[in-house]
């Protein structure tokens, strides 16, 4: 067994013998196939790369003509239905989603205390017009009442001027004996008589001429008293027209909230009036999408509750940030700055002509694109005096 051994041992030492001079020349043969394999396919790969990954990087950063945004939704200005005077509710007319006209009545108050200040104010200015009247014609008689008195004063004259002279008389024929001195008594007491109704006369024609500025004051308080009743009356039957509430526009009746009976003040909301027809859409974009948005842009608004778009175009953008007018607007004076990219919400219109613009329900949800074709905006506001960002 040894010496079986010890040949198997002899056999392999020369095999091994044998084979460790080819190891050599089948290293260099890998190495020689090693450095003539092409290196083209490892550079496409990296150019590959290279390409996605800058394509990648274009479109995340590349400037977007379109601005789109799904913080949007269907707004409008409605009219909210109050009455301007008191009263109980006698009759409601209209029912909730009803679509009404201007000027259709939506309600009416009980009449019947307005009527009656009606008449009230109707007998009370016909009484000032009588009494306007009397004063007027007594004004006008008094110029001839003028002139009588003005011709009584001139007989007073008249006269006096003859008793004067009487007087006269009868004194000389007294001092030269050739008269009574009971008659040269009787002229002197009829020429202080005379002068006495002169006086009187002249007294009555400055009363008259006085009592004419007075009749004229009275004439002008008449008037002012006319005028008030007047005023009164048209008051009256204007509160009396305010018992029919009308509706101010076309448009679709909501929030109805007033029975017949109900007893209502000014200022109670009865119902609303919702104009569809002038709804427009208030899209909230943020601040650093609004470099290239100007009024008059056109923009598409797909509305999610029937899946359909519509057109439309910029109206304006707003003057200040939704924040700036909350009740509590955010104060940074503290010192705690934190910068937050605020939302402005613009106001897009839609294009006249589209009868799928009848579904809209203010409260919708919508999502707008603006296409704002890269418009230099700055480079536009330099050039102009007015706003490019209002309609």
């Amino acid at each position: 067994m040894d010496e079986a051994a010890t040949s198997e041992h002899a056999a392999e030492q020369k095999k091994t013998k044998t084979e460790e001079p080819k190891r050599p020349q089948q290293d260099g043969k890998e190495k020689q196939e090693s450095e003539n394999r092409p290196v083209w396919p490892f550079l496409l790969a990296g150019l590959i790369a290279a390409a996605f990954s800058a394509a990648v990087l274009y479109y995340i950063f590349r400037p977007r003509p379109d601005v789109w945004t799904d913080d949007a939704y269907v707004r409008v200005h409605y009219a909210a239905i109050a009455p301007r005077i008191s009263g109980q509710v006698a009759t409601v007319p209209v029912e909730d989603n009803q679509e009404v006209n201007a000027g259709e009545v939506l309600a009416t108050l009980d009449p019947r205390d307005y009527e009656t200040a009606v008449a009230g104010a109707e007998a009370a200015l016909a009484r000032d017009q009588a009494r306007l009247s009397e004063i007027a014609a007594t004004l006008a008689r008094q110029p001839a009442l003028i002139e009588e008195q003005r011709a009584g004063l001139a007989a007073a004259s008249a006269k006096l001027a003859l008793s004067r002279a009487n007087a006269q008389r009868y004194g000389n024929l007294a001092a030269t004996g050739a008269g009574t001195v009971q008659q040269h008594q009787d002229a002197e007491s009829t020429l202080h008589q005379d002068q006495a109704a002169v006086d009187s006369a002249k007294a009555s024609v400055d009363a008259a001429v006085k009592e004419l500025d007075v009749q004229k004051a009275q004439k002008s308080a008449a008037e002012a008293n006319v005028k008030s009743d007047q005023a009164q009356l048209d008051r009256a039957k204007l509160e009396l027209s305010y018992t029919r509430i009308l509706s101010p526009l076309d448009g679709m009746v909501g929030e109805r909230s007033v029975e017949v009976g109900n007893y209502v003040g000014p200022g109670t909301t009865l119902m609303t009036v919702v104009p569809l027809d002038r709804v427009y859409i208030e899209a909230n974009y943020r601040e650093v999408d609004l470099v290239h948005v100007r009024s008059g842009q056109p923009a598409t608004i797909h509305v999610d509750a029937y899946d359909i778009d519509l057109k439309g175009k910029v109206d304006s953008v707003p003057p200040a940030s939704g924040a700036s007018f909350s009740p509590i607007p955010p104060n940074n004076a503290t010192g705690n700055f934190t910068k937050i990219v605020q939302r402005l919400p613009v106001k897009i219109v839609l294009t006249p002509g589209q009868p799928l613009a009848k579904l809209l329900r203010v409260g919708f949800s919508v999502e707008t694109t603006i296409h704002t074709g890269l418009e230099n905006v700055v480079d536009e506001q330099m050039r102009s005096r007015q706003r490019v960002t209002r309609h």
